[in-house]
């Protein structure tokens, strides 16, 4: 396939690999190169065609690599493979260099609910220390005052927000944010389908009707067309038969002829696959799922409805009951005062998340709060509940609300709504 480099890509990266290998007086160049951007947009892709058109060998590590059950190991592999390198570039006098894929997924924080462990920390650490100090890479219980020679380091991921700001400031990491324009969509969608015989005017088509989907759509857009052929030969040799049809056969594998590639072949199969990710996108059941399970915990945990006695009506009519709200599609709660439920219904309406924190007395005098939830509420019902049980479980301690803004990942509201008695 003629695969097809965007002209941006490629400047980018070989003005930043060429700039290291240079020695510019009193010239400051960042070593690492940060290349960002949304998913399936062929980062990691178009790196490995600037390197083959450029003759550049590759050191690469994985961010699945960046945590261990051994403290300190992803630091220590950063720089054993850094050496690595710069020993390569050394020995084959050729560019080497080292890249870290989706960094942000070993190394960075996106939410309370990821953990921050030892290894997250020394990783971080390592790479500003490398930036710092290129040509003096020490591994950990050894020293080699050899310099090294400057080892390029190439990282991708999606957002870079969630690393250790200090790791991406400017003269450490230079930013590149990669989002594929229409010509270089077309382009790269060319070479995807250059074996298939689609004009040049079919394929811009092709671009123009899923304008919004990722490269990555174009390339499983082409695998899913072999689908019916591969369908069709299960069947021509029954399921019983495919594992030694295939695996083990003395015939050879099977042969399939080309596929029908016409362009409103490829939109129908296209419009199928944005329909099933839809699908996905609309079925939010892990959302049915959690509220069913906050409601059933709710339900567990809530007293009995009460009961108020009222008298008979003398025409006969069935007195009314009156509940403690559960049944109702609005939650609401005999325990927490009206203005407090007023609250919380405020700011979930508003989009906002909620979080409950308790302190003793003591510790009251010094701010140090300490949240009852493991991660913010969205739901009514469950907020509600939290709230119940915690005032409960700390009855002579102060217990606060706080309304969370999830975009800005600021407070909006803190309301203390228990005091320990004789509390003012």
């Amino acid at each position: 396939m003629g695969y097809y480099i965007a002209p941006r890509f490629l400047d980018k990266l070989a003005v930043h690999i060429t700039k290291n290998f240079l020695k510019l007086p009193g010239v400051r160049v960042p070593l690492i190169l940060g290349i960002h951007g949304r998913k399936g947009e062929g980062k990691t892709f178009q790196c490995e065609l600037v390197f083959e058109k450029m003759g550049i060998e590759v050191t690469l590590v994985s961010g699945g690599e960046l945590e261990s059950p051994d403290a300190g190991d992803p630091a220590r592999l950063i720089r054993l493979r850094y050496r690595e390198t710069a020993e390569l570039i050394k020995v084959r006098g050729k560019m080497c260099v080292l890249m870290i894929n989706d960094l942000d997924a070993g190394a960075g924080r996106f939410d309370e609910g990821t953990q921050y462990t030892v290894n997250t920390q020394l990783v971080n650490a390592t790479l500003m220390n490398i930036a710092d100090n290129p040509t003096d890479v020490q591994l950990p219980g050894s020293y080699d005052s050899t310099p090294l020679i400057r080892v390029p380091i190439i990282v991708t991921g999606n957002d870079f927000s969630t690393l250790y700001a200090p790791l991406i400031r400017d003269g450490r990491m230079d930013k590149f944010y990669w989002e594929p324009d229409r010509d270089d969509k077309v382009g790269i969608v060319k070479g995807i389908f250059e074996p298939d015989g689609l004009s040049p005017r079919e394929v811009e088509q092709l671009v123009d009707t899923f304008i919004n989907q990722s490269i990555d759509f174009f390339s499983a857009l082409r695998s899913r067309i072999y689908d019916e052929q591969i369908r069709n030969y299960i069947h021509k040799v029954g399921f019983e038969q495919v594992s030694l049809s295939v695996v083990n056969s003395v015939e050879g594998p099977p042969e399939f002829k080309k596929p029908n590639f016409t362009l409103s072949h490829l939109i129908e199969s296209g419009n199928l696959m944005v329909g099933e990710h839809k699908r996905v996108e609309n079925s939010q059941l892990v959302d049915e799922y959690n509220r069913l399970n906050r409601g059933r915990n709710y339900y567990q945990s809530a007293p009995p409805a009460a009961v108020t006695p009222t008298s008979q009506p003398s025409n006969g009519a069935t007195p009314e009951v009156k509940t403690n709200g559960f049944q109702k599609e609005q939650a609401s709660s005999p325990h927490l005062t009206l203005e407090t439920q007023e609250q919380i219904r405020q700011l979930l309406s508003q989009g906002y998340k909620i979080s409950i924190e308790h302190v003793d007395e003591r510790r009251f005098r010094t701010g140090s709060w300490q949240s009852c939830v493991n991660s913010h509420i969205d739901a009514e019902s469950d907020a509600i509940s939290n709230l119940e049980s915690t005032l409960t479980e700390y009855s002579g301690e102060y217990v606060r609300l706080v309304g969370i803004d999830p975009k800005a990942k600021r407070r909006v509201v803190e309301t203390i709504i228990q005091r320990p008695n004789g509390k003012n």
